[in-house]
């Protein structure tokens, strides 16, 4: 499917929904640095059976990575302002139309843009981020007003613990909404095929948190 972004312009999309449609919330999915591949799709198929309506701006266009070096070039290449304020604000206001609630969840890549989402798009009213963050160079901490869950991998060498405690404090600080897991586990978790880190148990307690966070701030 395609939907329109604020500019005028249009973005392709991967639209899972749940059997009953009516009034379900709505949850923006930011794909990992590999693109909208299987894992990202079952996902969002995973969560539509949740009970929320699932939409994945496809910010690749079209592309997908077979390797690490290949999705370190598609990512090296995208405007992640574009992404953010673009992609990602025009799927929430598709899933807006229905006059539901609208949270953000991404991985890695994605996780990144969820933690900028919630600094720059009004639209979203939770935010749940899979190791990955911005530089902290970029963060504006004061223009939080949603709830963010953060789940974070304690072994992790693509986005280290130590900018995690920094975010954390940052919040703290500023009296936001938040609340933080970590897992004794590597970068991607979640995924059972990317870097080979796949933790079945830290992933499925990850996933029931997400889905009770995104029930309870959304509905």
């Amino acid at each position: 499917m395609t939907f329109a972004r604020p500019d005028g312009q249009t973005c392709p999309g991967y639209l899972a929904l749940p059997p009953q449609q009516e009034e379900a919330p709505g949850i923006v999915m930011f794909q990992e640095w590999w693109g909208i591949d299987q894992h990202i799709t079952l996902l969002a198929d995973r969560l539509a059976t949740e009970g929320f309506r699932v939409l994945v701006p496809d910010l690749y266009r079209g592309r997908v990575a077979a390797t690490g070096d290949e999705a370190h070039h598609l990512m090296e290449g995208l405007d992640f302002v574009d992404a953010t304020l673009q992609d990602g604000r025009g799927a929430a206001l598709y899933l807006k139309e229905a006059g539901t609630k609208v949270g953000c969840v991404g991985f890695c890549m994605g996780g990144a843009l969820v933690v900028a989402s919630a600094m720059n798009v009004r639209e979203f009213d939770a935010a749940a981020v899979f190791y990955g963050l911005p530089p902290d160079s970029s963060w504006n901490i004061e223009a939080i007003r949603i709830p963010i869950q953060g789940h974070w991998a304690l072994d992790d060498e693509h986005f280290p613990i130590e900018g995690v405690e920094l975010f954390e404090r940052r919040l703290k600080e500023a009296g936001k909404a938040h609340e933080f897991h970590r897992y004794d586990a590597k970068h991607a978790f979640m995924n059972p095929e990317g870097l080979g880190n796949f933790h079945p148990e830290h992933a499925d307690a990850a996933w029931k948190r997400t889905v009770e966070f995104f029930h309870r701030s959304l509905e």
